[in-house]
């Protein structure tokens, strides 16, 4: 459940109110599959025992609809030709109302529920004893678990629709929802409409955003609304103002979709749906939707200023961290010690906490690798190729910031200080959201990295997000944050994929395999398997299937390759010839990583074998062969498209720091942009520099091209 939203625990009384656009199709006719659907929500809160209260628009769009189309039944052509005068609004209100109803009715009838209509006007409420006499009704009809439906009757309303002043009673019916959830005592008023909620601009707008949360005191008088509602008299203003007069008065409100499937459920199931409205929004929130993208602005921002700042700038921030880590070691450890012993306590896996187990060795190693890349070949303004276009004309393509990346990563808090890191190197703004096991340790390292930055930069180059709930208006942001990283599960990386435009870097599973050819050495081989398997097996480049030639099986090597394994804790999984030549339980999936100290092993005729199952159940991170051969070694090198390919080397030596890139933001199994260890280079992409005197195309014929290569140091 999301915190902001967690008050629907102790909602009870509902009023929902169905605007016209939700009530009616496009055509005007009445969408009887949405209201269906509506309907059966209802029924089910009803059945639970919710006290559900309806308010609907949609009697004079659907009156109009029956009215022209039976006024154009009865015309004859003459008629057709004279000037059609508009329908009377009241006269619609009246049929439509009719319609409506008998629909209401029908619906709630195929559902086992009952229904009551209630109309009323503006004028009814002036008087004190309709008020208390309405309640009194309305509570009656709850207790019987019969939906009471509201209408203002249109048909004989003597107001001015809508107020100019908003000085009425009601002037809608969002207001008339807004005042009988008041009246009634409701626990919850939801206001569905033809949007997702309320957005920062209007909704056709692909800049706006999705706010998730009113805060009255940020946003009144600043957003700006779009057209009214395309069949109603309202729209998004009538609807925030009647739900800021709602909740200031107590009743929180929220306004959502009425077009997705199970909104309702899902609103009064305290899931982040719509926008809410709670007079208590702006002192119990924080950290709102509106300052994660605030966020996301103010790392762009900075990102600019640091790599515009000279390169000994940069390096002295990298330097000035790395000191402020070991100065700081012993709260960072008891931060750590904290959420260690929580993870334990709650039960996570052992490679989880062994991921998230931070160690005084690992933090003096990690101030290393930021003085490493701090004393690393200046990486920004870089050029890369020169060329004259013409005399006097040079072209410099030179390299540059992505600008803001967006990296979500689980588990492994070791892995923020690298991140950030290699964002101050190569220039870039970063927003961080790291899992909440890490919470604590999370939070420590970026108040020391930050404190680190200075104000000529800002420390809101880095941003931490503390809720997974601020990662999908992140990832609406195409416009600020340049690359998602995500580092984590399969399931985390396919789902940031699904959700946003933004080009997203990254690997899933690091399924690793070791091929043991028959020309190996078996000692060399043994050596390079255990390292693979058990120097680290929670890590993403840990074999996860030893693949074994044929020959090895008949002349025991396989066997020794066992042994050395299973003397070190490790349990194999066979593939359907391993199992029965090692008598070892079958592999459930080949394409699973353990990250524990389990694998798959299987048996296979030849190198083609090999790299056959490879690409069949790899996920394309790192693959090694040990052999003797260097015939068979080149074959396998060229023909297995994965990141990294190593000839008797073990898969452990993929890793960033290792390849000499100082850290990495993670190891990428895609094609596109960066390949393998991501680090400095990863994060940097190219701009084109043009100089030159006063040069004009005039349809090519003012330019003599040379296009000559230069020095670059030219």
């Amino acid at each position: 459940m999301d915190p902001t939203r967690a008050f629907v625990k102790n909602v009870k009384r509902v009023v929902v109110k169905v605007g016209t656009a939700v009530v009616t199709r496009s055509d005007g006719r009445l969408a009887v599959g949405r209201l269906g659907a509506i309907f059966e929500q209802l029924e089910k809160l009803n059945s639970r025992g919710f006290e559900i209260i309806l308010v609907t628009s949609g009697a004079v769009g659907a009156g109009r609809q029956r009215l022209k189309y039976r006024k154009l039944v009865n015309s004859s052509f003459a008629d057709l030709q004279k000037p059609q005068v508009e329908l009377d609004g009241k006269a619609c209100a009246a049929v439509g109302q009719n319609g409506l109803m008998a629909l209401y009715d029908t619906l709630f009838s195929q559902l086992d529920v009952t229904s009551s209509q209630l109309l009323v006007t503006d004028n009814d409420f002036k008087n004190a004893d309709f008020r208390v006499q309405l309640g009194q009704t309305v509570n009656s009809l709850l207790a019987l678990r019969s939906i009471p439906i509201f209408n203002e009757n249109d048909a004989i309303s003597t107001r001015k629709a809508p107020y100019e002043d908003a000085t009425g009673i009601f002037w809608d019916n969002d207001s008339l929802a807004a005042l009988l959830a008041m009246e009634l005592n409701a626990d919850l008023l939801l206001l569905l409409s033809d949007v997702d909620g309320l957005y920062s601009g209007p909704p056709c707008d692909p800049r706006s955003k999705l706010l998730h949360t009113y805060i009255k005191e940020t946003h009144e008088g600043v957003i700006a609304f779009g057209d009214k509602s395309r069949m109603g008299r309202g729209g998004m203003d009538a609807k925030v103002k009647a739900a800021v007069n709602a909740a200031y008065s107590g009743t929180p409100v929220v306004i959502a979709s009425g077009f997705a499937t199970d909104n309702i459920i899902k609103v009064l199931s305290g899931e982040r749906v719509g926008t809410l409205f709670h007079q208590d929004a702006g002192s119990w929130i924080s950290f709102t939707e509106v300052g994660a993208c605030e966020m996301a602005v103010a790392a762009q921002d900075c990102s600019r200023r640091l790599q515009a700042s000279p390169s000994e700038d940069r390096r002295k921030i990298l330097l000035d961290i790395a000191i402020a880590l070991e100065a700081n070691k012993t709260q960072i450890l008891e931060e750590n010690e904290a959420d260690v012993e929580a993870a334990k306590d709650f039960g996570y896996d052992e490679s989880l906490v062994a991921r998230l187990a931070l160690k005084p060795e690992k933090i003096s190693a990690l101030a290393n690798s930021v003085r490493k890349l701090a004393d690393m070949e200046e990486p920004i303004g870089r050029v890369i190729k020169k060329t004259e276009l013409a005399d006097g004309l040079i072209l410099d393509k030179v390299s540059c910031p992505l600008g803001v990346l967006l990296i979500i990563f689980e588990s492994r808090p070791d892995a923020l200080v690298q991140i950030a890191s290699l964002a101050i190197r190569s220039g870039n703004g970063l927003l961080l959201k790291g899992g909440k096991e890490a919470r604590r340790t999370n939070t420590i390292l970026h108040k020391v990295i930050t404190g680190a930055i200075p104000d000529t930069v800002g420390d809101k180059l880095i941003g931490l997000l503390t809720t997974r709930e601020e990662i999908p208006d992140l990832l609406k942001l195409d416009d600020v944050i340049d690359l998602v990283i995500p580092r984590g599960s399969n399931k985390l990386v396919s789902d940031i994929k699904n959700a946003t435009k933004i080009p997203v870097l990254g690997h899933s599973d690091g399924i690793c395999h070791v091929y043991v050819d028959k020309s190996a050495i078996l000692d060399k081989a043994k050596k390079i398997v255990l390292d693979a398997k058990t120097d680290y097996p929670a890590a993403c480049n840990a074999m996860e299937t030893l693949l074994v030639h044929k020959d090895l099986a008949s002349n025991g090597g396989i066997q020794e390759l066992v042994i050395g394994l299973e003397s070190e804790g490790v349990v194999l999984y066979g593939g359907p010839r391993a199992s029965e030549l090692l008598s070892i339980s079958d592999v459930s999936s080949f394409h699973h990583e353990y990250s524990t100290r389990a694998c798959a092993i299987e048996i296979v005729n030849d190198v083609d074998a090999a790299i056959k199952h490879i690409h069949k159940h790899g996920s394309g991170h790192t693959e090694c062969i040990v052999t003797e051969d260097a015939e068979v070694a080149e074959y396998f090198l060229r023909h297995v498209d994965s990141a990294a390919v190593f000839h008797n080397a073990s898969t452990r030596f993929c890793d960033g720091a290792r390849f000499g890139l100082g850290a990495e933001v993670g190891i990428s199994t895609s094609k596109i942009h960066a390949r393998g260890p991501v680090g400095v280079e990863g994060l940097l992409t190219t701009r084109w520099i043009l100089r030159g005197n006063g040069q004009v195309v005039q349809g090519d014929k003012g330019v003599t091209y040379t296009h000559k290569n230069l020095p670059i140091n030219s």
